[in-house]
């Protein structure tokens, strides 16, 4: 097992190139499977999930093939099996996308349940639920999801209680071939969802409301494949935005979209950072003062997102003040907050709740990732925190940031991967 070792207390300077969207590269790979001809996806981040996915699409018998790091070509013309299996889906949450693509055009589909993060509860019935208003038959056997269908999925209203990224994306492409036209209230809107659907669009589906929160699609009979650039991972950009806040210094962010980051840049301009941005790049400034303590409030975009929040309660343990960080959407995000403790941070949780009181200086310390996000949040933790401090869990880290040591290092961090 792999880890991190920093040296805390230098700031952070110069420019950072942000990687393709993991949350996005994961539905449009396993789009892959609507497409009758080749599908070529470029700007995907080099990350363990998307490795995992890889590995699945393969299993199931898709030809993939890495023209370079960062770029993938899928050919799903001729699948050797239909199932998802659980040695590789319990590795990724995600792995369930590939459900409502399997079921609209090969009319079967047998998914494991999905892992990932344990970072609560994250139902996948409604999936099922829309899936089954589309005419599927479904039934739960020996910790699998096997579902079929008579011909094809047909249209349907489909509304949602509450907003689900992955479902959105799921009902989504299994609609693309349905018969007829499909209404999703409800729908979520998250730039990884319109990035989803642009390239549908783009391979011949008919989708209408990207952006919205009611999306039309009208079913069509083949896919033809194509071409498709994925977005830029805007939890990566956020994250670099933070720890710049955090240690101070200025730092340029390559290839990073603004329109997508707006609630963040926002909470860190409270905070006492100079966020300037064009297009496709951000300069962010942070110097010769401490960050101002915020209280925030996790969403549905376009708020804040969940994923920011360990890296908010992370800047929050050494700015000035007191503040309150609510997590809405998730039931057990607050698992960095036992390690941030053991380097001195001053924070208590109630229910969904966690106030932090910010100090002057985190010590470093060992400390353990439990996820994705919580291990970002201690590598910020000991990038402004006085000694050495050794992040344990990188096999979290690596599923969702593509170098990060590598990156902080050119930046001026004393980071080291041993």
């Amino acid at each position: 097992m792999s880890k991190l070792v920093i040296n805390g207390g230098k700031q952070l300077n110069g420019e950072v190139s942000i990687s393709g969207s993991k949350n996005a590269a994961l539905p449009i790979l396993s789009a892959s499977l609507l497409a009758e001809g080749l599908v070529s996806v470029s700007n995907v981040p080099k990350l363990q999930d998307v490795e995992t996915l890889i590995d699945l699409l393969a299993a199931m018998g898709v030809n993939v093939i890495r023209t370079d790091d960062h770029s993938i070509e899928l050919s799903a013309a001729k699948l050797t099996s239909y199932t998802a299996p659980y040695h590789l889906v319990k590795k990724m949450r995600a792995s369930i996308l590939v459900l409502g693509p399997l079921l609209a055009r090969f009319g079967q589909a047998n998914v494991s349940f999905p892992g990932g993060c344990a970072i609560g509860n994250r139902s996948v019935d409604m999936h099922l639920e829309g899936l089954r208003a589309m005419g599927a038959s479904i039934n739960i056997e020996h910790g699998y999801i096997r579902a079929e269908c008579e011909g094809q999925l047909r249209g349907a209203e489909i509304y949602h209680d509450s907003v689900s990224v992955g479902a959105t994306e799921n009902l989504m492409m299994a609609a693309c071939l349905a018969r007829g036209q499909t209404v999703i209230h409800n729908a979520a809107r998250e730039p990884e969802i319109v990035d989803l659907g642009e390239c549908l669009i783009r391979w011949g589906a008919k989708v209408k409301g990207l952006g919205s929160s009611k999306l039309v699609i009208e079913g069509v009979k083949t896919l033809s494949g194509g071409f498709h650039r994925v977005i830029p991972d805007r939890i990566e950009a956020g994250t670099f935005m933070t720890a710049v806040t955090a240690t101070g210094g200025r730092i340029k962010l390559a290839n990073a979209d603004p329109s997508h980051l707006y609630a963040v840049m926002k909470k860190l301009r409270d905070t006492g950072a100079k966020i300037t941005s064009n297009r496709n790049s951000i300069l962010i400034e942070m110097s010769g003062k401490k960050s101002k303590a915020v209280d925030i409030k996790t969403a549905p975009y376009p708020g804040l997102p969940t994923d920011m929040q360990a890296l908010f309660t992370a800047l929050s343990t050494v700015s000035e003040g007191t503040c309150f960080l609510e997590e809405t959407i998730f039931e057990n995000r607050f698992m960095h907050v036992q390690e941030l403790k053991r380097m001195g941070a001053d924070i208590s949780v109630k229910d969904n709740i966690a106030r932090v009181v910010g100090i002057q200086n985190l010590y470093g310390a060992e400390v353990m990732a439990s996820d994705l996000r919580a291990s970002a949040a201690l590598i910020i933790a000991g990038l402004v925190a006085s000694g050495k401090t050794t992040v344990f869990g990188m096999e979290h880290t690596d599923r969702g940031y593509e170098n990060i040591d590598l990156k902080l290092a050119s930046l001026g961090a004393d980071i080291v991967r041993i």
